[in-house]
């Protein structure tokens, strides 16, 4: 069966990186009912930065037209800064020198809860990559602990094989996240110097994997300042267009996450400014208005005030970026820094004052899915 790795391969790189667009071109892609991945290419050049306001005008319609008011709200629980990767950009990579930790029963169960009293019901759990300390015997026994507490589960951890992930769906597993940072094989390899994220391959098909067993939804994305943003965000279309041919039946998300500091962490060779991060954004809800698109806490207030009126249908808040950082251990060393410090009733304020509706959970049991 042919994968992703395959279409990659078969890109005409060169044509890409090459195509240059007018001011025509930006027009007949606003104008189209329906965005092919020239058009897509189009609105991120140069060429459409004078048309951004335009760009979001469509964009807020679109959103609206899909999502109505709806804004999903959720938070990351990191369950271990353990990492078997080294990875230039990244505060868990396995040559800094810090304290690590792995959640235990009762540690979970407090973090849980924690979260829970925040007032969110949707959850995204996290870890570094350590296959053998945290990997499915850890998720087998943790994730049957939190699934009674919360009516979405979300998964971002190492990549893993498709019968794992039918088990992870069994388990209670809704959504599972894994994001390509760049799909330009010299820069993969740049930051990427041990363990086995040195695969590019077996990232690459790993949403594959994913869809072939079922899981209800499939979160892709890009680490913005790594390389060349134009180029990899149009692989990420290329990418999502792929998927949702081959696995109609999945949802899909969208995030766009820019480089952050952390502990040794790089300085970006490729800084996306505040606009281009908004025409980024803009254009992926044109190219595909039925999907989610996710912004975190990474960002500033006033530019998630800005794009989640006109574009984000899914935001953290009150997120903490390390093991143990709601309860257990609150200043243990984060993975990353955020910028939108506002605790989750202050961001779901306002989001009502944005004339937004925070919604908080994914499904009610009285509509019978929590005896399923």
């Amino acid at each position: 069966m042919r994968s992703f790795s395959d279409v990659l391969a078969q890109t005409d790189w060169v044509a890409l990186q090459l195509a240059t667009f007018d001011t025509a071109a930006v027009e007949r892609a606003l104008t189209a009912s329906r965005l092919n991945l020239t058009d897509f290419q189009a609105l991120l050049s140069p060429a459409a930065l004078p048309r951004l306001p335009q760009l979001l005008e469509k964009a807020s319609l679109l959103t609206t037209q899909q999502f109505g008011a709806a804004r999903q709200l959720f938070a990351p629980l990191y369950l271990s800064n353990l990492c078997a990767n080294e990875c230039t950009y990244c505060g868990f990579s396995m040559s800094q020198a810090i304290k690590r930790k792995v959640l235990t029963d009762t540690e979970l169960i407090e973090e849980a809860n924690a979260v829970k009293a925040l007032g969110h019901d949707q959850l995204l759990l996290v870890a570094g990559e350590h296959e053998r300390k945290v990997g499915m015997a850890y998720f087998r026994q943790q994730i049957p602990l939190l699934k009674p507490l919360f009516s979405r589960l979300m998964l971002e951890v190492q990549p893993l094989a498709m019968d794992d992930y039918c088990e992870l769906k069994q388990l209670g597993i809704d959504t599972v996240l894994v994001y390509q940072e760049t799909y330009q094989a010299q820069a993969y390899a740049k930051y990427h110097l041990k363990g086995k994220k040195m695969d590019m391959i077996w990232r690459l098909d790993c949403p594959d994997r994913i869809g072939e067993a079922g899981v209800d939804k499939i979160g892709l994305g890009i680490l913005l300042g790594l390389a060349d943003w134009r180029l990899d965000a149009v692989l990420l279309a290329t990418h999502l267009r792929y998927l949702q041919q081959q696995f109609p039946y999945c949802q899909f998300s969208i995030a766009l996450p820019r480089l952050r500091p952390c502990s040794g962490g790089i300085e970006s060779s490729y800084p996306v400014s505040d606009r281009e991060l908004v025409q980024l954004y803009c254009a992926f809800r044109l190219l595909a208005p039925e999907i989610d698109l996710t912004l975190s806490t990474r960002e500033s207030p006033q530019l998630r005030d800005l794009l989640l009126p006109l574009m984000i249908t899914s935001l953290s808040a009150g997120s903490k970026t390390q093991p143990g950082g709601y309860q257990v251990a609150p200043q243990s060393l984060q993975q990353f820094s955020i910028d939108d410090d506002r605790s989750a009733k202050l961001m779901a304020q306002r989001l009502t004052e944005l004339g937004l509706q925070p919604v908080w959970t994914n499904w009610h049991p009285a509509f019978g899915r929590g005896e399923l």
